[in-house]
């Protein structure tokens, strides 16, 4: 019972963040110091956003620089404060400036907005003590944050993979059992299939992280995590076999009327995916497996097979279930791969400065749209003759989002989180009650909301406006006169961060699909111009196998984004969503050919340079009506020679030709795309055009 409550990912998440917030608070009442214990508890809060807490093998390197330069921005808002700069100048340099760190790597660019939220902090301590004291305080609460990290990442070791994995098994569970038990539904995909992409989607997201993760972690070369290490490449064993295409509706619902194997299919899937969720819990939970068989599942679906020798669908079930019954029994993958083969460069200072001074650099225009909306909202309080709008800002900080979707999802949820809080909070502070119980109520409240907060932000922003407010009568006294205000203050840093993301240098998703739809389409040729090639390392086509997955991926959630996005082209993105579906078939399709590569099921070299020569042909075709509404070809190059149709046709070859089938239809429907595009801005352009 102990390990489900001590290593439960939203338990020890809580307890970490709610001991590195109230220690230092709990020190400073001891010592009778409250109000410098508050004080150092909001160092955390930019750490935090700064991403200082995730385990990486230069932990301690990147702690360095954040508190460095948390410090600098502390130090540089007093001073030119004190030098009557006008604080709208301070906020626009002081975002342009660091927004250099974005060009770096995506986990650099975090310190943006954390040293922003260092120097808005600052606002509040102004004035109320030396200007040397505030960049001491980061400093410090920096050093204090590492620190205690450090230790708790010492003590529950690897529990960050842990958790990763243990979500991984979770979603290939959750997957198998929609994909194989649902045949008979299978039958339209408009229905059938969104579900499955949106669940193969997170499976490939949550791949990613653990990638990630073991590169930050340097996790081939720990002894630590070879446990790790080997559940994930079988968990990739488990994705490639689970993901494999089975979309033959004709053969599906033939087979099921003449046998009962829809029955049993459904049975082998459901043993894997009950096997796979009892995986996530011993990953997490830190416990060996027990042992596992299914060999009457297997027995019962080869007995089909072997009744009905020309259906592919109980071969193609009674062949990848078998893989899958094998790895689940060993524990072992079915070969070794290079884990470390996506190692990340990072990019050096200068060159970095050199790409982000040009207008194509996305870290330039996440800057400046920062340095905007700052500059815009303390001008807005000057106006209005606000001493210091540190609320303001800090509400377009905390609620501005990489998305439109994700945005306005933040901002609702702080608005409406506010709202009640300071509601709430205008009831408690009638109590009048003793320190020592406001203490221990903001200590649960801390707890509590940490425990919701990755899935309820609006119910964990209640507590947290209710602890701002008690922490504010504990520093001033002045409690009450906090709430009207800072409710106004929220509601215009919501408007302020909202009109942002709308008006200046907006990354709509919907204008990204014809790039992802291009890039899915180029990893889709090196996939295959290895597979028909002369490429014989498991490990290259394995991983760019992965890249093919993951192009799509950015594919799918563009598209995903793009349905939310307010004026969105209805028509485009309806054509658009069925090009998607095809690209996710000849995604299935090239990881059925990667497992057969890898077990030396090859063509002909004539014959597969032959079918190269076609798909490749009909990448190009698709990818230039992608790019401009030219003429079309009359006749059609997708057409299979008549060699081709001579002799037994291998698996393999079929997983071709069904290929070329989906890139057919695909290059129907960009034509019909790009007629109903969107005709304005960057849609005029009718070429594509990389890095616009």
């Amino acid at each position: 019972m102990w390990r489900r409550l001590i290593y439960h990912p939203e338990v020890n998440y809580a307890l970490r963040q709610t001991l590195v917030l109230c220690l230092p608070v709990a020190t400073g009442w001891l010592a009778g110091s409250l109000q410098y214990g508050l004080l150092f508890s909001l160092v955390p809060a930019c750490c935090n956003i700064a991403g200082l807490d995730t385990p990486h093998k230069r932990f301690f390197k990147r702690l360095i620089i954040g508190g460095c330069l948390f410090a600098f921005s502390s130090f540089l808002i007093q001073y030119l404060g004190a030098q009557a700069v006008p604080l709208p100048a301070i906020l626009l340099v002081m975002a342009l400036l660091l927004g250099v760190t974005g060009e770096i790597s995506p986990l650099h660019g975090r310190l943006l907005p954390g040293s922003l939220i260092a120097a808005i902090f600052t606002l509040s301590l102004s004035g109320r003590m030396p200007m040397w004291q505030p960049p001491l305080l980061y400093v410090l609460g920096t050093i204090w944050y590492g620190v205690f990290n450090w230790f708790w990442f010492w003590l529950w070791k690897e529990q960050p993979m842990r958790e990763t994995l243990s979500l991984l098994y979770r979603e290939l569970a959750a997957y198998c059992e929609a994909k194989y038990t649902l045949l008979t539904r299978l039958t339209d995909p408009d229905d059938a299939l969104p579900p499955l992409l949106a669940r193969q989607q997170k499976a490939v997201d949550l791949i990613s992280i653990c990638y990630q993760q073991m590169h930050m972690l340097a996790a081939s070369r720990d002894n630590h995590h070879k446990r790790l290490t080997r559940a994930f490449q079988v968990a990739m064993d488990l994705q490639e076999h689970i993901s494999v295409s089975l979309h033959q509706p004709e053969e599906v619902q033939k087979l099921v009327g003449q046998s009962h194997a829809e029955a049993v299919i459904r049975w082998n899937a459901q043993t894997i995916a009950a096997r796979l969720r009892q995986l996530a819990d011993d990953i997490l939970y830190h416990r060996l497996p027990e042992r596992f068989s299914m060999d009457k599942q297997l027995q019962a679906l080869e007995k089909i097979s072997r009744q009905h020798p020309d259906n592919p669908v109980s071969n193609f079930c009674a062949w990848h279930f078998s893989r899958i019954a094998r790895v689940l029994r060993t524990q072992r993958p079915l070969y070794q791969r290079d884990l470390m083969a996506d190692r990340q460069r990072r990019l050096p200072l200068l060159p970095a400065i050199k790409s982000y001074l040009s207008l194509k650099s996305a870290a330039l225009r996440t800057a400046a749209r920062f340095a905007v909306m700052l500059a815009f909202a303390s001008s807005l309080a000057l106006f209005f003759d606000l001493p210091k709008p540190y609320w303001i800002l800090m509400t377009v900080m905390f609620v501005s989002q990489n998305g439109y979707s994700a945005t306005r999802v933040r901002i609702q949820h702080r608005a409406l989180g506010t709202l009640a809080g300071l509601v709430i909070a205008a009831i408690t502070l009638r109590l009048h009650a003793p320190e020592s119980l406001i203490l221990l109520g903001m200590l649960t409240i801390t707890l509590a909301g940490y425990l919701v907060i990755r899935k309820f932000y609006g119910v964990a922003m209640i507590g947290f406006t209710v602890t701002a407010v008690w922490s504010l009568q504990l520093l001033s006294l002045n409690g009450a006169d906090f709430l009207l205000p800072r409710l106004l203050d929220t509601i215009m840093g919501c408007l302020i961060a909202f009109g942002g993301m709308i008006w200046l240098w907006p990354q709509w998703q919907s204008g990204l699909l014809r790039q992802n739809a291009h890039d899915a389409l180029e990893a889709f040729q090196d996939a295959l111009q290895m597979l028909l090639g002369n490429e014989e390392d498991a490990t290259k086509l394995a991983w760019q196998r992965m890249r093919v997955n993951q192009a799509h991926n950015a594919l799918f959630n563009s598209l995903n984004q793009s349905m939310q996005e307010p004026g969105f082209n209805t028509r485009y993105l309806s054509d658009m969503k069925l090009w998607v579906t095809h690209s996710q078939f000849i995604v299935e399709h090239i990881n059925a050919m990667t497992i057969l590569a890898r077990e030396h099921t090859m063509l002909t070299a004539s014959l597969a340079e032959r079918y190269l020569q076609s798909c490749e042909i009909a990448l190009q075709r698709c990818q230039q009506r992608l790019e401009y509404d030219g003429p079309s070809s009359a006749s059609s190059i997708l057409e299979a020679p008549e060699d081709f149709n001579r002799g037994p046709v291998t698996i393999l070859e079929r997983h071709v030709r069904r290929v070329l089938d989906h890139l057919s239809v695909m290059h129907t429907i960009s034509s019909l795309a790009w007629s109903n595009r969107p005709h304005h801005g960057g849609w005029l352009s009718r070429r594509l055009r990389k890095g616009a």
